[in-house]
């Protein structure tokens, strides 16, 4: 399968970046980075500076369409940017029209909250974003992992990267039940 990773170019939390992106290569999938710049992009390591990664592709270019599942990493400022970038949300929604899975860690459903996809589904996320998940119409939960299939793709989310295990494995779970 062939999995987008959306990022910013900056502020993407790197471990929540490169241990799915390791997870789904592992089980023999096709990872591609997609950002809003073409590129570069430069993780965090929470405040720190960590490494930078080539962009694969620029959202707006690139078409859901040519992808079977979606990752979302976190990072505080990752999804606060994508959440202002119109193609990004575009980009985002188009997942869930469609029906294909979609992964997302920490803050990154501040992404899908713009999007307007969470209503009536029950998520995790980082503690701090409980209240505009509720705002939403979603139903947070405090829970290492949750899979949510109400509507017509899964929605896999975690809290935080102590999560990261729990969240991978959910997340091919998932990938190796749509393959089916």
């Amino acid at each position: 399968m062939r999995i987008a990773f959306l990022t910013a170019p900056e502020g993407v939390e790197q471990v929540e970046l490169t241990e799915p992106w390791k997870a789904a290569k592992d089980a023999g999938h096709e990872t591609v980075l997609v950002s809003t710049e073409s590129g570069e992009i430069q993780a965090f390591d929470h405040l720190d500076k960590a490494d930078r990664f080539p962009v694969d592709a620029v959202v707006g270019e690139a078409s859901p369409d040519s992808f079977d599942a979606l990752v979302l990493p976190g990072g505080v400022a990752n999804p606060d940017f994508l959440r202002t970038d119109e193609k990004a949300v575009a980009f985002v929604g188009a997942f869930f029209t469609q029906g294909r899975p979609v992964a997302a860690i920490c803050h990154a459903p501040w992404t899908l909250v713009e999007a307007d996809v969470v209503r009536g589904r029950v998520l995790t996320s980082w503690p701090s974003l409980r209240t505009d998940i509720r705002n939403a119409g979603g139903i947070w939960v405090d829970e290492q992992v949750k899979i949510c299939d109400h509507g017509p793709n899964k929605l896999i989310t975690s809290r935080k990267p102590d999560d990261l295990k729990a969240f991978c494995e959910a997340f091919l779970d998932v990938l190796t039940e749509k393959a089916g």
